[in-house]
């Protein structure tokens, strides 16, 4: 999994000045879930789904057209203050992935007499 360098990624600290307060966050991921962009979708799952045609992930298009296809990522996240235990805080946010045109065709197949 390649994340953004911008912000932190899963398992990074980040560590704020809250008055007068070491407090750190800690991401983590929580799971995905899979946007096929013709209504249907897969998760969640923590699967990272893989390379066609052997990944973990696929989906079958019933219908000819263009679909907006993407990745959503749900975050959750660990606190501390001062360096005390870790504690998990009991939300999450998720982050919809950058969306990919998937063009889907038809054909029919014809037998012909030559």
């Amino acid at each position: 999994m390649n994340w953004s360098t911008a912000g932190y990624q899963p398992g990074e600290v980040d560590t704020v000045d809250l008055l007068g307060y070491a407090v750190q966050i800690r991401p983590k991921l929580d799971h995905f879930t899979y946007v096929f962009g013709d209504g249907e979708t897969f998760g969640p799952t923590t699967y990272l789904g893989g390379v066609y045609p052997t990944g973990t992930i696929t989906h079958r298009y019933l219908t000819a057209g263009v679909n907006s296809s993407r990745v959503d990522t749900t975050f959750g996240a660990d606190f501390r203050i001062d360096g005390g235990a870790w504690a998990p805080i009991p939300d999450t946010v998720t982050v919809p992935g950058p969306a990919t045109a998937v063009t889907v065709r038809t054909a029919t197949a014809r037998l012909v007499n030559h």
